[in-house]
This record gives structure tokens, C-alpha cells and sequence, in this order.
């Protein structure tokens, strides 16, 4: 097993990925492994030319592997160098992983994006869980950070368990408390042109409930459940300038959605994506 898998590239953003990624791995006594890739851009050349490039890029494996080793407590960190894309690299070492991390952006990409290739990539095939560390917070993280908000569409026991399962576990495991929220709230006309105000007391009551069973099973975690008429997006990502990770749902591989897609775009903090229950 891979364990939690970091895509490192040297990068102020891969910085503040490995500093999350060692966190995961440290609570959740698993192993880290640090990955690069590279690949020679430039056409034809000799092999001297690529051995210098492969070369840099062992040294900046190497670089993430020593900062690992000697800031974190985990005991088993391993480097995986890559020849090809990175996306690649990480989605296949994913099939292997509990939890896969990246920073938002890397080297490559100019900084009016907002997220880079690969993070979206990833989050859209990868095989496990993905984080995507966003936001302009401090290495290391904030003292006194916020609580995880996770979007729940549907029942909570439906095809968005493994995203609300996800969100309590890492809720429990950083002490922090969750808020589920629950998006786009609309009531039902019967059969009228009346544009009817949902009861959100009733529904905020509603979706409490649901999450009992969650709550008896992390009992540590303390929940709060809201409801809103926002769309999913807008009130995700209005969450996020409080929170300390968003977390949202993924109902296709290969394809983010119109929820996972921008909250990845726009939010203040780091992003879960986990792939929703068949």
C-alpha cells in the first residue's frame, strides 16, 4: 500500500501540500510516499541532455523525501520518481492509496490559473480519495483552524455516504468540528406556478437526523447541519473562507461536475474530492 500519496514538485504550493500530506500520514499512522515526475519537452536530444534533466529531477525528490523525513514523525517515507506526466503517475499510484494530496498549482503553470492541470487531473480519476491543498495559508497551518464542511446531496446513507464517511473521519482525526450543509434547497409546488418558500427549520431538523447514525459513530465529532437556497457552489465556496477543508462529492469518474469543478476553482481552503457510492 501506498498509503497517502504526495505530488511533490518543489513549488511553494507543493510545500504547503507536503505539509499536509505528512500531517495525514502522521495521524493516520500510514506511510508517505513522495512522487515526481519528468519528462524532456524539448525534442530530440542526447541522452546526456535527458540524464541532466532526470538528475535535477531526483534532486528534487530527494529535496521533498529529506524535508519529510526531518520535520515529520512518520517512520516510512519513500520517494517514487516518474518518466511522463505527472497526472498519470499519481492516478496509478492512487489504485494503492488511502488518500492522494497535491498543491493547486505547480511549477508549470502561470499564476493567473487557478488550478493547475494536474490537480484537476487527479481529482477527477483518481482511485482514492484526493485533497487538493488551496488557499494562501501560512506552512505550518494555522493554530486555530476552521471546521470541515461537507456537501451533502441527497440522503447521507445514499450515494453520498463514502463523501460524508470521509468528512467525519477527517473530522475526527484533526479534532475539528463538521458542518454538513445541504444546497439548493427548493420546495415543492403541488402542482401551482406559486413559488413556495422551503421550511429550512424543518429541513435543517430533517438532515440532523439523517446524520445521527454518522454521529453515533463518531461520537467525538461535534455537527452542526444548515440548509440553504444557494446553489451548492456558491455556498460552498462562501463556507470556505471560514473552514478548514471543503469536502465534495465526485458522482463520475473522469468527471468533476458542476459543484466539484468550481468549489476546486474558488475555494479559500484545501479541497477533499471523493468519488460518490455507485
Amino acid at each position: 500500500m501506498n498509503g497517502v500519496v504526495i505530488g511533490y514538485d518543489g513549488s511553494d504550493f507543493a510545500m504547503q501540500a507536503l505539509d499536509w500530506a505528512m500531517d495525514e500520514a502522521e495521524m493516520r499512522k500510514l506511510p508517505l510516499t513522495i512522487a515526481h515526475a519528468w519528462h524532456w519537452p524539448y525534442g530530440e536530444a542526447s541522452d546526456e541532455a535527458k540524464d541532466h534533466l532526470r538528475r535535477a529531477a531526483d534532486h528534487v525528490l530527494w529535496h521533498g523525501v529529506s524535508c519529510a523525513r526531518a520535520t515529520s514523525s512518520v517512520t516510512d517515507v519513500r520517494g517514487e520518481l516518474w518518466k511522463g506526466a505527472a497526472g498519470d503517475q499519481l492516478v496509478a499510484l492512487s489504485g494503492a492509496a488511502d488518500l492522494l494530496v497535491v498543491g493547486s498549482r505547480g511549477l508549470s503553470r502561470v499564476p493567473s490559473m487557478m488550478l493547475g492541470s494536474v490537480a484537476g487531473y487527479v481529482a477527477a480519476y483518481a482511485a482514492c480519495p484526493s485533497l487538493v491543498v488551496r488557499g494562501p495559508g501560512p506552512i505550518p497551518a494555522p493554530l486555530n483552524p476552521g471546521p470541515v464542511v461537507v456537501g451533502v446531496d441527497g440522503a447521507p446513507g445514499g450515494r453520498a455516504r463514502l463523501v460524508v464517511e470521509f468528512a467525519f473521519a477527517e473530522a475526527a482525526l484533526r479534532q475539528l468540528p463538521l458542518v454538513a450543509v445541504r444546497c439548493g434547497l427548493t420546495a415543492p409546488s403541488f402542482g401551482t406556478s406559486m413559488a413556495l418558500v422551503p421550511d429550512l427549520t424543518l429541513a435543517e431538523e430533517e438532515l440532523g437526523e439523517a446524520l445521527t447514525a454518522w454521529q453515533e459513530r463518531y461520537p467525538e465529532v461535534r455537527v452542526s447541519a444548515r440548509v440553504t437556497l444557494d446553489a451548492p457552489r456558491e455556498a460552498l465556496n462562501s463556507l470556505s473562507k471560514q473552514a478548514g477543508l471543503v469536502v465534495v462529492g465526485r458522482r463520475r469518474f473522469g468527471h468533476l461536475g458542476s459543484t466539484a469543478d468550481p468549489v476546486l476553482r474558488h475555494a479559500s481552503c484545501p479541497v477533499a474530492v471523493v468519488a460518490m457510492a455507485d
